[in-house]
């Protein structure tokens, strides 16, 4: 098997299992992954100057934690996502929004009627479309000018100090896990990347990228709870991944009580169709 039929097999499978990964953990999704920051929205808006009743296709919009900050502002919404479970959340959040309509589905799946958007938007979405897909397809569902616009929020992470502490447990239950505590330069360098490809795929240009951060509480509860959708967690045999939460929950309350402080990068990437 070729390189390139490789990567198509990987993605025909990837397209099957997308449809129900966060199923799941559609609930947890809901309650605490954290929404975007109303600063990087404003931004976004300001850059994008999309009028006021610009059409807008979201791209896996799971329980809608970016598109309610787009439809509280009056704009038409197609949002795609390919979870059932995920879906009937973003049903519920939006209902208050007419112009917002969810469709159980994928982009690749998605029958397109072209130059039909002003804004083809990705919130932490992007990557799980086929690379040879997502912009091209991106790129014709917009008008003449339209913008690509990717949210992003990457993952929540201790304090490198509370994280050392915790390793013992990853190196117990879960050693597999210990490379995924990523430093904030790999996360920059990461959000740098897909920022260049949305470049590289020629049918963008005018690309303006800033980001944020943002400092949370979460009760061990919900820290727990916020692990189990991240796709590592979710990839775990569920007796490995009950021993490590247990194994977590312990010492964290020993260590640090109640609570953890969190940080994360939010950012964005803004581009212009390339006519």
């Amino acid at each position: 098997m070729t390189n390139s039929e490789q990567i198509k097999t990987w993605y025909a499978k990837d397209l099957s299992q997308k449809k129900q990964w966060y199923s799941p953990v559609a609930d947890a999704y809901n309650k605490v992954r954290p929404r975007y920051p109303k600063n990087l929205i404003h931004r976004v808006l300001e850059l994008t100057q999309l009028p006021s009743k610009a059409t807008i296709l979201e791209l896996g919009c799971g329980p809608g934690n970016a598109t309610v900050a787009f439809a509280k502002l009056g704009f038409s919404m197609v949002c795609l996502e390919p979870s059932k479970a995920a879906c009937q959340f973003a049903k519920i959040n939006c209902a208050q929004y007419p112009n917002v309509e969810i469709q159980n589905t994928t982009f690749e799946e998605y029958s397109l009627e072209n130059e039909k958007f002003n804004a083809v938007l990705a919130a932490t979405s992007i990557h799980w479309i086929a690379p040879e897909i997502r912009y091209q397809k991106a790129a014709n569902a917009l008008q003449e000018n339209g913008s690509l616009i990717l949210l992003w929020n990457c993952e929540l992470q201790p304090q490198d100090e509370v994280y050392q502490v915790l390793r013992e447990v990853y190196q117990t239950h879960a050693p597999s896990l210990l490379a995924q505590y990523e430093s904030r330069e790999t996360q920059q360098e990461s959000l740098r990347s897909f920022g260049q490809s949305v470049l590289d795929s020629g049918r963008f240009k005018d690309l303006v990228s800033e980001q944020v951060t943002s400092e949370v509480t979460y009760s061990t509860n919900d820290y727990l709870m916020l692990l189990s959708t991240y796709s590592p967690y979710l990839e775990l045999a569920p007796q490995i991944r009950d021993s490590l939460f247990e194994g977590l929950r312990e010492k964290i309350e020993r260590n640090f009580g109640e609570n953890l402080q969190l940080s994360y990068l939010s950012a964005f990437h803004i581009a212009r169709k390339l006519n």
